[in-house]
């Protein structure tokens, strides 16, 4: 079997993984990415309806305080537009029960990406050589060598696919998820991997619904598409309609357990059900559904992500340590960013951080 060599090897292609590829495409460095889904973004996830790009990962990002995403954006010629936010919202309690309440304004604003968070990945591919992305490469070991380090494709019990060796690794993927799933030779110190394991992964036990319309008819009726609710089985929900006036959406995110939403058939009828007695019959009938399930995900969650994350962790380097084996494997991605830590612009800062590292 032959082994490729490069200056360093990117495990991973979601945003953190291509803005670190992004960079050093420009710096003309030799580097390849390894992906183990067959496509790339990671949690990024927009399916199509009719030319609009729903949002099933991340759909937000704060102009007024992440500047990288803003520089980025502009960089790659794209726009944003402000979340809808006008209007009254709904709430429901946990007996069911619904009423109108005073809507609001998130504080920073929300902005909202045209073309969805997909225009982000697709148009830094663009900046990245073709045959620097490997799609479908699942790492399962990474072995440390005098020179570097050798990366193995495939499955830990079986013969590995290709093998890479690098001069240096970047691990661009949640830390939780690199410490169930690839074997680190030699061992990595109980106390980082324990660290790693700790690094809960941002929606990794999460689920998220676009339901798209023809029409906003609940703007028409004076709601800004904004709710709660205690009830479920949507526990918040906003308008995700596109800037012009077609299509328009509602989505948001599922508020049960991942233990309890094994019956996709079953959920899709509870959830249009429910956005019909916020909204009215209309919202049970959507053109286009859409729905994700991130918990049932093997390249983004594991058994320990399947409990509810109630709150947004504190994000920071495991152990705090940005790099491992003398500098040989950086960590990045956005659950290590100790800045905007499971946001996007967190995802670019440790991107910058670790090329900051190769180049010193």
């Amino acid at each position: 079997m032959t082994t490729e060599t490069f200056d360093t090897i990117i495990i991973g292609g979601g945003l953190s993984g291509l803005y670190c590829a992004h960079l050093l495409a420009a710096a003309n460095r030799s580097f390849m990415v390894l992906e183990a889904r067959e496509r790339l973004g990671g949690r990024i996830l927009s399916p199509e309806h009719q030319g609009f790009h729903t949002d099933l990962g991340p759909s937000w990002y704060w102009p007024a305080i992440q500047p990288r995403m803003v520089r980025l954006i502009q960089t790659l010629g794209l726009r944003g537009y402000p979340q809808f936010e006008t209007g009254l919202g709904r709430f429901q309690s946990f007996t069911g029960d619904v009423r109108t309440v005073q809507g609001y304004a998130t504080q920073p604003a929300s902005w909202r990406l045209c073309g969805g968070m997909h225009a982000l990945v697709e148009s830094l591919g663009k900046t990245i050589p073709g045959n620097a992305i490997r799609l479908n490469h699942p790492v399962c070991e990474i072995e440390k060598h005098p020179s570097g380090a050798q990366v193995s494709v495939g499955d830990l019990e079986a013969e590995p696919r290709p093998r890479f060796h690098a001069r240096h690794v970047i691990l661009a993927l949640p830390p939780r998820l690199a410490a169930a799933t690839i074997l680190f030779t030699p061992e990595l110190s109980h106390h980082l991997t324990q660290a790693m394991l700790k690094i809960g992964t941002w929606m990794a036990g999460q689920a998220k619904f676009y339901a798209v319309y023809e029409s906003p008819f609940w703007r028409q009726a004076g709601l800004s598409g904004q709710a709660f609710s205690e009830r479920g089985p949507l526990g918040e929900i906003h308008d995700g309609s596109s800037p012009e006036s077609n299509p328009c959406g509602l989505t948001g995110f599922v508020g049960i357990p991942a233990v309890q939403r094994s019956r996709k058939e079953q959920l899709t009828k509870a959830i249009l059900q429910q956005l019909a007695l916020l909204f009215g019959d209309p919202a049970s009938r959507p053109a286009a559904f859409f729905y994700q399930d991130w918990a049932t995900e093997r390249f983004t969650a594991t058994p320990y992500d399947q409990p509810p994350m109630h709150q947004h962790p504190h994000y920071r380097p495991p152990a705090d340590k940005a790099a491992i084996w003398d500098g040989t494997v950086l960590f990045a991605g956005t659950e290590t960013a100790s800045e905007q830590g499971g946001y996007l612009e967190g995802a670019l800062v440790t991107a910058e951080q670790a090329i900051e590292r190769l180049q010193a």
